[in-house]
């Protein structure tokens, strides 16, 4: 089986392969032993090359460089063991990360993850901070140490993760989403120290970017010295020039929010004592008004005021009264003298028939009718009886 392997393997022919050099050794005069780590699988495999291809001009070749190597694949039968036998090697230079990472920057700003509009502002006094950091780590001490000096009250939930390598990127990502999921955690802030472009480059991993961006909980990055920046500087909702700066922004100073508040009271205090001497003075004027200080001189003459007022009313109703009945006798005079008994008080009469019809025409009545005939003083029966000639 191992020789079908080693024969299989043979075949392949001449490979690229980029990787971080591990380790460097050059025991011979004629040989040089180096170790390739592949970053995005943490797997290492050992590689042989002649000192020509070490020393090639413009070939810099030293412990953590990024190479491209041209190689043919070697499994030796007894050990078992797979190397790589390397016929070029070419560095991944500066540049070429820089460019990588400013593509991946450009896309991710055409899908919108770094738009100011997404920035969230950050809680005021968060009870629970999550931290995501290297263990032991100077920046773990400078975010911690630095916010419990400006608020003791502070609580940390922290996730140790890798800051450096091809497995940090990963490592971060978990410790990030762990902390997003816990309800208790207002605020995360992820911290590492300075360091070269290659030891911050899993920061500006395309899978660490959208991560942050997904967070629900704002995030904070402190990663690298002030003139650093990665990628996950532009996702997160506050960039931090350093992990202390992280702390200042994350949390507020104990003392300067005691002068606040001091401040502010002092201020009430002042508001309020200035509107009570106002009201006071108001008061005070209000007091002195002639209604309130002396309530009793306002009465004071009005009785004959009222007094002239009830005779003058008595007077107008009297005179009121006196013009009404008097105009009621000239009505009961003008009713009298229109009435049918007045005209029989002047001596005129009624006659009417034995029905009470009125006798109006002589004409109208027979002889030897009876009649009844109406004075002032009584009726009078009478009975008709014509003399000759008359009608």
């Amino acid at each position: 089986m191992a020789r079908k392997v080693a024969e299989w393997i043979g075949r392949l022919g001449e490979v690229w392969v980029e990787g971080q050099v591990a380790q460097l050794s050059r025991r011979g005069a004629a040989t040089v032993f180096l170790t390739l780590r592949d970053p995005a699988a943490d797997l290492s495999v050992p590689v042989t090359c002649s000192r020509d291809v070490v020393d090639r001009p413009g070939l810099e070749l030293a412990e953590g460089a990024r190479v491209v190597v041209r190689a043919r694949p070697d499994y030796y039968i007894a050990r078992g063991s797979f190397s790589l036998r390397a016929t070029e090697i070419r560095a991944v230079g500066l540049g070429e990360l820089l460019a990588r990472i400013e593509r991946i920057r450009r896309l991710l700003a055409a899908e919108g993850l770094f738009d100011a509009a997404r920035k969230r502002p950050l809680p005021f006094a968060p009870a629970v901070v999550g931290v995501v950091t290297g263990r032991d780590s100077a920046a773990e001490r400078d975010v911690l140490v630095t916010a419990r000096r400006r608020w003791p009250a502070v609580r940390f939930a922290v996730h140790h993760s890798l800051v450096q390598g091809p497995m940090a990127a990963a490592s971060v990502i978990e410790g990030l989403q762990r902390l997003d999921r816990d309800p208790e955690v207002e605020v995360i802030v992820v911290a590492r120290g300075g360091g070269s472009v290659e030891d911050l480059l899993p920061f500006s991993d395309e899978g660490l970017v959208r991560a942050i961006a997904a967070c629900r909980t704002p995030v904070v990055t402190a990663v690298g010295h002030e003139t650093d920046t990665t990628l996950v500087d532009h996702a997160a909702d506050v960039r931090a020039a350093t992990p202390t700066d992280a702390a200042h922004r994350v949390v507020p100073e104990i003392g300067e929010q005691r002068r606040l508040v001091d401040g502010l009271r002092a201020r009430a205090r002042h508001l309020l004592g200035t509107r009570l001497e106002q009201q006071e003075r108001w008061l005070d004027s209000v007091r002195s008004r002639p209604a309130l200080a002396d309530p009793q001189r306002l009465l004071h003459g009005r009785g004959d005021d009222v007094e002239q007022l009830r005779t003058r009313a008595r007077r107008t109703l009297v005179h009121r009264l006196e013009g009404a009945e008097r105009d009621l006798e000239h009505a009961r005079a003008r009713v009298a003298a229109l009435s049918p008994a007045a005209t029989l008080q002047r001596g005129y009469a009624v006659v009417q028939r034995a029905d009470g019809s009125l006798v109006r025409e002589p004409a109208e009545v027979a002889d030897d009718e009876r009649l009844s005939v109406r004075v002032a003083g009584g009726r009078l029966p009478v009975r008709v009886a014509r003399e000759d000639g008359e009608p």
